[in-house]
Parts: structure tokens; C-alpha cells; sequence
């Protein structure tokens, strides 16, 4: 069984800024279906294409299984199949040993950037960087299938 255990975080934009960053990924994500007990997504990214399905989140937990699939097959089903969509920027960062994914949204979600930090148990600790501001974890309104119905722009 495949299981995601994730923080999200935002972000210190002042110390975010000075930080420097590594070369990020563009990634092009959209949904098949987005509901509250769970969405299955396409994203293409680095020549790449995945197919991840993903359960109700309990706590920072919840079901997760993702597959690579083709190139084209990920960009027909975006094209064809996906109600909702998503633009970013992926950048991995390592910090005392642990990997960061901090994503700088485009389009409709201009202006949010959003960290996350995958872990092996719900408690399990780990040092947080400067540029890591207030944790949202428990804040639907963050997830990326909503940010694709109800995007930054939007919220006041």
C-alpha cells in the first residue's frame, strides 16, 4: 500500500529570495478528478509523464500511488481528459538532510509559494530552514487540486 506522509509550508519570501537556488523543474499538473475522498492527476514534467491517485488525507497522511506513464499518453490525457490545471516551478532543496520541494505557482496562482517536506512517520522530526514560514498542512485551500478550482488570484 502507498502511503504520503507530507507537510506544506509557506514560504519567508525575504529569506527566500536571498537563498540560492538550484535550476527548477517546470511541472504542468492537471486533474481527472478532484473530490474530497480523492483525485487522480496527470502531470508532465522533465520530458516526463506520471499518473498519481491520491485518498483522503488523515493528519499529514493519506493513500498515494503514482506511476510513470508515456510522454504522450500524459499530455493526451492533460489535453483530453483533465477538468482543472496547474503551472509551477519545482525546486529541490536538501537541508540537514532531508529533501524540500518548494513550488512557485504561475498563472491563476501567481505569487503563492508553497513548501513541502515528505516524511516517514507523523512524527518524525526535522529542522526547519529560514526560508520556511508558517505551516498550512491542515489547509485544504493550499492543496493543489483546489488551487486549480479556487486559485490564489481569487482569494482576498
Amino acid at each position: 500500500m502507498g502511503k504520503e506522509i507530507e507537510r506544506k509550508f509557506l514560504i519567508n519570501y525575504p529569506e527566500w529570495e536571498r537563498l540560492v537556488k538550484p535550476f527548477g523543474k517546470q511541472l504542468r499538473q492537471g486533474y481527472i478528478l478532484t473530490n474530497p475522498d480523492k483525485t487522480i492527476r496527470i502531470r508532465v514534467a522533465d520530458a516526463k509523464g506520471w499518473l498519481t491517485i491520491k485518498g483522503i488525507s488523515t493528519g499529514a497522511t493519506r493513500l498515494e500511488y503514482e506511476y510513470e506513464i508515456p510522454l504522450e499518453e500524459a499530455i493526451e490525457l492533460l489535453d483530453n481528459f483533465s477538468e482543472n490545471e496547474l503551472e509551477k516551478t519545482r525546486y529541490e532543496i536538501n537541508f540537514e538532510g532531508k529533501l524540500w520541494e518548494v513550488d512557485v505557482f504561475s498563472g491563476d496562482n501567481d505569487g503563492l509559494i508553497v513548501a513541502e517536506i515528505e516524511l516517514a512517520s507523523e512524527d518524525e522530526q526535522f529542522e526547519l530552514p529560514d526560508w520556511i514560514a508558517e505551516e498550512v498542512t491542515h489547509e485544504k485551500k493550499y492543496y493543489n487540486s483546489n488551487l486549480t478550482k479556487h486559485p490564489f488570484k481569487d482569494w482576498d
